[in-house]
């Protein structure tokens, strides 16, 4: 995206270089990164991030308003409704694709949007590394709005752990040391303090919860929950489980963020939301004629994640066997531009927009990115097997 330092990349590049990077990257924690790590970071010029943020703040301005809870309601399915719910999402995360427009400019198009946190630690620990092995202008920071590794880690950690100490505060997920993501559980005890814990290793006494601390052994009570439970994933898993604690009960414990904003902030927003760089989308019980090119959209269910049930090439049989439409997205599909040039064929980008929410602000505050590079038909790991230059990137944006 910014030729120069491409090339520049590209010509110093060796799979030696790339070899060593790893080997240090997994030294950490060996065995815990699953994930592919791409040969290359994403170079993120100045107006392409100016474009990427006009439609996150155009975005924030409805979550913003007073009618967003009301509007989102129906977002949250009644079996998993968890009681307590607090005034925002601590994080928020915007999902961008570099596409070609009608007249073949490079512009962000948002593909999805979640309440809830992703790779907020590791997302320190990868690409500060990355520099050790490769050149990446002084200029150029994974961090964005004035942040920088120590603002960044304080606000964290502010955000997470807030006046509760971190003994106190824990990392809550299903089977979290089986978790394709577990490196960025163990970044985060690196960094803030707490644990990863279990839902099945969770001790309710009436409203209380404790869990056993794995250095002192003694039971611990939750006073905070950082929650990476997503409950399709606990539904689909719950026989593997055995007993584990109701977390949807009326519980004496704060949400960093409440499991409710998961549901509130998807691609349930997505029909809400009228910017040039959001693809037109539309409930699809609200839809009187379908259009006539319905090559040129995307099906996909509200209450399904992980590009799970997604209908990429879409038939009028395809629509005609839904019987609940009201739980389904029509969205404009959007052309992904092959932009990252690579020793063969080039690679598609997505990039991630991380927010984070602090107490008491009126607004969340852009702090972090990620990026994810595909040669596939869609970003993900079973579209991009045996290819190279490929996986989990980061975008280094110019300041």
């Amino acid at each position: 995206m910014v030729p120069a330092l491409r090339n520049a990349f590209n010509a110093a590049f060796t799979n030696e270089k790339y070899a060593s990077f790893l080997k240090e990257l997994n030294s950490l924690h060996p065995g815990a990164i699953e994930f592919r790590i791409a040969e290359t970071p994403v170079f993120v010029p100045k107006d392409f991030n100016e474009k990427m943020i006009s439609a996150c703040e155009s975005i924030i301005d409805i979550i913003t308003d007073e009618r967003f809870g009301q509007m989102t309601e129906r977002a949250i399915p009644a079996a998993d409704r968890v009681p307590n719910e607090n005034k925002h999402s601590h994080f928020i995360a915007f999902d961008f694709g570099v596409c070609l427009n009608t007249e073949d400019e490079l512009e962000p198009q948002l593909i999805e949007m979640q309440g809830f946190p992703t790779l907020f630690a590791f997302q320190v620990y990868y690409p500060d590394l990355l520099r050790k092995y490769f050149e990446i202008p002084a200029n150029y920071s994974q961090y964005l709005q004035g942040y920088n590794r120590d603002t960044y880690l304080r606000d964290l950690k502010k955000i997470v752990v807030g006046n509760s100490s971190p003994e106190n505060t824990i990392l809550l997920e299903i089977k979290p040391h089986e978790q394709k993501t577990r490196i960025d559980f163990y970044c985060t005890q690196d960094y803030l303090g707490i644990e990863p814990v279990c839902i099945s290793d969770l001790i309710q006494e009436g409203k209380e919860l404790f869990y056993i601390h794995s250095i002192s052994g003694r039971k611990t009570k939750v006073e905070r929950i950082y929650n990476r439970v997503i409950f399709d994933d606990l539904q689909s898993q719950k026989d593997k489980l055995g007993n584990f604690v109701d977390i949807r009960q009326n519980l004496d414990v704060e949400w960093i963020p409440h499991p409710n904003w998961f549901y509130r902030i998807s691609k349930f927003t997505l029909p809400f939301i009228h910017h040039p760089y959001v693809p037109q989308t539309y409930f699809l019980n609200e839809i009187k004629l379908l259009p006539a090119d319905l090559e040129n959209y995307v099906l996909k269910p509200l209450f399904s994640f992980a590009g799970q049930g997604v209908v990429i090439d879409i038939q009028p049989s395809d629509i005609n066997q839904i019987r609940d439409p009201e739980n389904w997205i029509l969205q404009r599909k959007v052309k992904y531009a092959d932009v990252i040039k690579t020793p063969d064929n080039p690679a598609k980008v997505e990039i991630r927009m991380m927010y984070m929410w602090m107490d008491g602000d009126s607004r969340p505050r852009l702090a972090i990115n990620l990026a994810r590079l595909s040669k596939g038909k869609m970003i993900g790991v079973r579209y991009n097997k045996d290819k190279q230059w490929v996986g989990g990137s980061v975008g280094y944006f110019e300041t």
